[in-house]
Formats: structure tokens, sequence, C-alpha cells
């Protein structure tokens, strides 16, 4: 049968609500799972649902949805270790030279360096030698009659600042730096884009990996990607670490970006889809906490281990733990119910209010059935993001909002070496700047809604990153705490923009859609190793292009519908139903929480919505 001919066919959904404020404005009542048929006063509209059974069931949030937001947050570690750790193994130092003869090897650095490197101008106009070149003559004179001093030495090699130069094609480090990918492929000066290349590899794979994960997830689970994906990302780090070629690092990267942004976005999506009320925000968010602790972590395990190869071991490794997930993780009761099997769903929620201390309904099991047959939108992809108008402008505009959050929050976070400071005290602040954002977050959630913290946090973020070209250049304290004062903003949006976007598409497109918005965020990634290079432009150039689009994405954001105290949509048909209603939000929640019906049905839920 055609699209067309299903969609005129009224079918039972589960959806699950964004929790409401009860009389005392202060928390959240178990009233946050009700039927959504008397909340649609519109009668052209038709009933999206008549109740959210699984959270009627379980509760909102309970000892159950807590081991499981906890557990699922920690395989954000091993994936942020792997986008930053190039700021530890592909250092951004001056501190190396030519390789020095082999019958020159006692011969000190300094003394090597002043008798065979040229001296330049660099682009501040400051005197210094040149680290690619070294005057083209006979070394092995020094090593056949020695030399004192570094006149004597220039005698013995009949050499001036008229002598001709040749390139280096091996260079020397200094020890402190530790071995990185530098020595490993002589990563410097004509090699030096080599760099930016090998990053933007792996960013590509972040790009093109949150679509084919997203859609791979809505097909086969949520908890088959998560699983399959660790496997994924524990071998081919390994790998990375054992290889010997520059190419092959480039490819095995590009896969470790694809497979890790199916690690992140598939174990968000399952965060969601097991906990209801306003604890889908806490959760969302908090979901994120592993984030800034990871940057922490790993200054802490670059500081100690300053080999590159053994770094990306003590990376790679701690992930096999959490393969202990396939016995203590269930599938998303929510997916297994868009896609029709309902035999596992009963086992899951009997195991949920056991942990939660509740009783399930004697007829839940009826009701679930009625639930769960499947249409052929269980199978949605890519281009089901822009079959129907509501869901083509919120995916348009979302792509908008992602590409500036990453320019403008991985702007600065992966060049952070572009600050004044120590790379390992500037990463551990990085974190800690962090941690109290994500905190605030959630309570800018709670109590302002979706659209406006996602504008005002890039807008202040944008216009931090603006004001540090008013600073003198002299007054760098000035514009580095504009800067920090611009990453806490922007990392409240890079917590909101998930959870928004979650609540947006339907679950059958859920990580489709959650997937998709990763494109464009990917390709901001991709642009972030070649951000500072428009600094040739002017100093300030870089810090306006973030600020700019951080600006374009603020603005953009008030145009998407507000999702708070809306119910999250479970088919393509219910999401194009909730754009058509979403013009009256105040309309509908209204009567949404005027349906005192509702209420009576719950189960021993605390007034604050968790189950006691």
């Amino acid at each position: 049968m055609g699209r067309a001919g299903r969609a005129s066919q009224p079918k039972r959904l589960v959806t699950f609500e964004i929790g409401h404020p009860d009389d005392d404005g202060d928390d959240f009542a178990a009233e946050s799972c009700f039927p959504m048929a008397s909340a649609m006063e519109d009668e052209k509209s038709p009933p999206l649902e008549e109740s959210d059974h699984i959270c009627d069931a379980i509760g909102g949030f309970g000892r159950w949805q807590l081991k499981l937001t906890f557990l699922l947050s920690l395989v954000n570690i091993p994936c942020t270790w792997h986008i930053f750790v190039p700021t530890f193994q592909v250092p951004a130092t001056d501190d190396f030279w030519c390789l020095r003869p082999p019958a020159l090897k006692t011969l000190t650095s300094d003394l090597w360096i002043n008798i065979s490197h040229p001296y330049i101008l660099d682009k501040d106009g400051q005197l210094r030698y040149d680290r690619c070149n070294v005057f083209d003559v006979d070394y092995s004179r020094l090593s056949m009659f020695g030399a004192s001093s570094i006149e004597s030495a220039a005698a013995l090699l009949q050499r001036d600042n008229s002598t001709p130069t040749r390139p280096c094609s091996k260079w020397e480090f200094n020890s402190t730096l530790g071995y990185t990918l530098l020595q490993e492929w002589d990563l410097v000066c004509d090699r030096a884009h080599l760099k930016d290349t090998a990053e933007m590899t792996f960013l590509a794979g972040v790009a093109l990996g949150g679509l084919v994960s997203g859609m791979i997830s809505d097909k086969f689970g949520r908890k088959k990607t998560l699983l399959s994906s660790l496997i994924a990302q524990i071998m081919v780090g390994t790998i990375i670490a054992f290889n010997p070629w520059f190419e092959a690092h480039c490819v095995l990267r590009f896969f470790l970006g694809f497979i890790s942004v199916g690690i992140v976005f598939s174990g968000f999506v399952l965060c969601m889809e097991v906990v209801g009320g306003k604890w889908r925000t806490i959760s969302g968010v908090s979901y994120l906490f592993p984030v800034p602790l990871s940057y922490i972590m790993i200054a802490g395990i670059a500081y100690l281990v300053r080999d590159w190869r053994s770094i990306q071991l003590a990376i790679t490794l701690p992930a096999i733990t959490l393969l202990s997930f396939f016995w203590i993780m269930p599938e998303s009761p929510r997916w297994l119910l868009s896609v029709g099997r309902k035999d596992l769903v009963v086992p899951i929620l009997q195991d949920a209010a056991r942990t939660n201390k509740l009783t399930l309904p004697a007829s839940l099991d009826k009701q679930l059935q009625q639930e769960c047959t499947p249409t052929a939108e269980d199978s949605a992809g890519v281009l089901d993001l822009f079959r129907t108008p509501h869901i083509r402008k919120i995916s348009l505009l979302l792509y908008v909002i992602w590409f500036s959050v990453y320019l403008a929050y991985y702007g600065l976070v992966l060049n952070i070496n572009q600050f004044a400071g120590d790379p390992y005290v500037n990463t551990v602040l990085s974190g800690v700047v962090e941690v109290p954002s994500i905190a605030l977050s959630i309570l800018i959630l709670l109590k302002m809604g979706r659209r406006w913290p996602c504008c005002l946090t890039l807008v202040v973020g944008g216009v931090a990153c603006l004001l540090t070209l008013l600073v003198p250049p002299s007054t760098q304290q000035a514009s580095t705490a504009l800067a920090m004062v611009a990453k806490f903003s922007v990392s409240a949006s890079n917590a909101i923009m998930p959870v928004f976007t979650a609540e947006l598409f339907p679950t059958v497109v859920r990580n489709v859609g959650v997937g998709a918005s990763n494109v464009p965020a990917g390709i901001a990634l991709m642009l972030t190793p070649y951000l500072w290079n428009l600094a040739t432009f002017g100093a300030g150039v870089p810090m306006t292009v973030i600020g700019a689009i951080s600006l374009l994405g603020g603005f953009t954001a008030l145009l998407l519908p507000e999702t708070a105290n809306v119910p999250m949509p479970q088919t393509i048909q219910e999401g194009e139903a909730r754009g058509k209603t979403i013009a009256a939000p105040n309309k509908s929640a209204s009567s949404l929480s005027a349906n005192g019906d509702a209420a009576e049905r719950t189960n021993s839920v605390a007034s604050n919505g968790f189950v006691s």
C-alpha cells in the first residue's frame, strides 16, 4: 500500500512527555505521563497518542534509569580522548632543528644549530634560526679536525652568511615533548600541512559516520550499534598504535572518527529513550558530563606518557571494560515498540519496575500490543527527513545551528594551543570551565525551554569572540579571558543541542535525524584544523569567523519550534501533526496541565518525578 494510504489509517502510538511544573512551580509532578488525545483541541488534527504506557509503568526516572544514564555516559570518555589526542600526539612546537650527521652526534644541539642553520626574520620580525634549511657545506670536516667554538667551526667549514643552503630531510626535536607523530613522520617544514590532513580525515569520518550509524541504529537497534561500534573502536585504535605508515594512519583515523561518532550518538539516543518527564532534559545534558572530565584525564595521561604509541594504547584499551554493556544494557524499549517487538519490551519493563520498586499494570501487555503494529515508516531513511514540510524545515534549520555550534566549540577547543600557556594546564582549565557550563545548561533548559537558551548561549559566545577584536594586542590576558567566556557559553550550546535535536525528530527517524545533523557539524569539524590559518589575513580573522558564525546559529535557533512541555513525536505523521499545532504551544500546554485524569493513572511516583 502507498504511503498516502497508510497515513489515512490512525494507529495507537507511544510517546513520552517533557515534565511540566506542578502547582507550586518548583517540582515536576508525575502528570508528565498522560493521554495526548484530550490535549489536542483542534478537531482537524488527529489524536497523536493516548498515553505513554512505558512512563506510566516504570516512572519517568528511577534507579533503573539512573544506572543506565550513568553507564551510557561513560562511552563519551574514549571517544573524547580519540578526538582530542592530536593536541598531544601532534603538538604545536617550533623547538626542532635539522638532524646532525652521525659523526657529529657528540656536538651539542646549540653548537650544531649555530654553525649549521642560517638565521632569518620570522613573521613577528624576530631573528631566529631557519628550522628547515642548513648551510650546504661538508660537515665531515668538523669530525676530522674538531672545533672548540662557533668561530673555529665556521672557519673549518669555510662558510659565511653568503654560503648557499639546502633543505633538511630529517629533524631532531626537544626531548621534553616525548616521541610524537612529528618525529615519527617528520611532519614539519614542507610536510607540516600533513598534520592538518591527518586530523581532517578523522573529522571527515565523524561527518559521514554520524549519518550512516544513525541509519544502522534505527534499523538494527541502539544496543547492537553501540556494542559493535565499541568493538570496532578498540580494534582500530589498537591497530593505529602499531601502524608504521603515515598514509595508513590517515585511513585508520578516518574509520576511528566514523566509529566514534556512532558510539556517542547511539548512546545518547538510548539514554533519551529510557527516561521521561523533566528527567529527559536532565539525563540528556548529564550524558555530556564525562566530556570535560575526559579533557582533564587525557591531559594527565599525556603528561605521564610521553610516547604517542603508548598514549594511543592508553586511551583505547580502557574501552574494553565497556563491553560489559552486552550483559547489563537493555535495548531501547521505545525502539522495540516502534518495530513491533513487544515480546522483548515486557521483560525489559519487568526488570525496570523491579529495580524501581514498582508493580507493572495488569493490562500493560494488552496496551503495548495495541501500540506495536509496525509500518513501513519503521525503515525510514535520510530521504524521509525531506519528504514532509515540517520535518524538512527543522532539518535544514538544525544543519545551520549544528554547523555554528561545532565550528565555535571545537574552533576554540581543538585550537587550544593557540592560547598562551602550557598545553597540559590549558587543557585542564578547558575541562574545568566546561563542567559548570553543562550544569548551568540543565537549569536554563528546565526554566527557559530550548529555543531561547540555545539562542542566548550562542549569541553571548559570538559577542565574546568579537569583543576580542577590541582588545589591544599587548593585552593578552583580557583577550584570553574573553575567549574563555566564549567557550563557557558555547559549551552550554553544545550541551543543549543534542537534547533539542532529539526532541524535534520523531522516533522512527530520530537517530537518522540526529546523525544527519552531525554531517554539517562534521564539516565544521573538518574546517577547524585550518581555522587559525586565516590569521595570515589578519590576527583577528579566526575569532571574527567564530563570532559571526556563532551569532548566525543563535538567531537561527529562534526559527525552530519550542519543545519544552511538548511530547516527543513517534512517527513522521505525528511529527507533521505536531507541526500544525506548535503555533499555539501555550494553548496545548495549558490543556495538558488541565488533564487531571491522567495523573490518576500514574503509579506511586514521588512528587519530584523520581521513583522511590
